[in-house]
């Protein structure tokens, strides 16, 4: 997809932890295709040469005095944007796995529709994207649990590739999920009765390391994300449902 002239107001953030091998590339192909596009990387307290990596290849730089954690990496991404004054924000992940050939189709939709989430998907259309049993099984079982609480269908639950526009970040600079933030972002939005759309992308294979995800993670990741979803629900729920003061006493 040929890239708009003109990215207004567009910051990438690209959270990475111990990337050292695919950071470079990361940056430069974001670049190559959003040439003069701010592109941020926030280093989650690395112990490898991400931070230099990342900056040889172009990229501004947010190092973590800490290991917070891919949700605590992402929130400060937000904060720092939300403070410079950016409209639109897009994550892609510094492994290498999102194609930056698909953020202006991202950006375009955010830009165009007025709603505050895109999530590239590789399950909207069929693209060829492929996921491990246990891992397709997992977001197979969090569309189920979605669809009533959302009132939409979501593909990609999952998906790290996500655009944010200026009243997301107003949300998420303040409170955002901190340990597998995907799945509860988007129920945190929905309670506040905003908008999300889903576009096509493709999903490529790591270009170095490997998943930190093993069978056992998969599980609780399954367990913490549900039981964060209903903490979201009820609290959003009863907030809503909470009677203003002085409501029935005669007042």
């Amino acid at each position: 997809m040929t890239a708009p002239a003109n990215f207004e107001s567009l910051l990438i953030i690209v959270p990475a932890w111990n990337e050292e091998g695919a950071i470079a590339s990361v940056v430069r192909e974001i670049h190559q295709h959003l040439p003069g596009t701010p592109v941020l990387v926030i280093d989650d307290y690395s112990s490898d040469g991400t931070i230099a990596a990342a900056r040889a290849a172009g990229a501004r730089v947010l190092p973590l005095p800490h290991h917070l954690g891919l949700g605590g990496c992402v929130q400060a991404g937000y904060k720092l944007a939300w403070e410079l004054g950016y409209n639109y924000v897009i994550r892609v992940d510094g492994d290498g796995q999102h194609d930056p050939a698909d953020i202006p189709r991202v950006y375009e939709c955010l830009r165009t529709t007025g709603c505050e989430m895109v999530i590239g998907s590789r399950f909207v259309t069929e693209n060829g994207s492929r996921t491990g049993a246990v891992r397709s099984l997992g977001i197979r079982f969090f569309r189920m649990v979605l669809r009533p609480i959302l009132g939409k269908p979501v593909h990609d639950p999952t998906s790290g590739f996500v655009g944010v526009n200026r009243r997301a970040l107003d949300v998420f600079r303040g409170s955002f999920p901190l340990d597998y933030p995907e799945i509860e972002a988007l129920v945190v939005l929905q309670r506040r009765r905003f908008r999300f759309e889903e576009v096509p992308c493709r999903m490529r294979p790591r270009t170095t390391g490997r998943s930190s995800i093993t069978a056992f993670k998969s599980l609780y990741y399954v367990v913490h994300v549900l039981l964060g979803v209903f903490v979201n629900v009820l609290k959003y729920d009863s907030r809503f449902h909470r009677a203003p003061r002085g409501k029935g006493n005669g007042d």
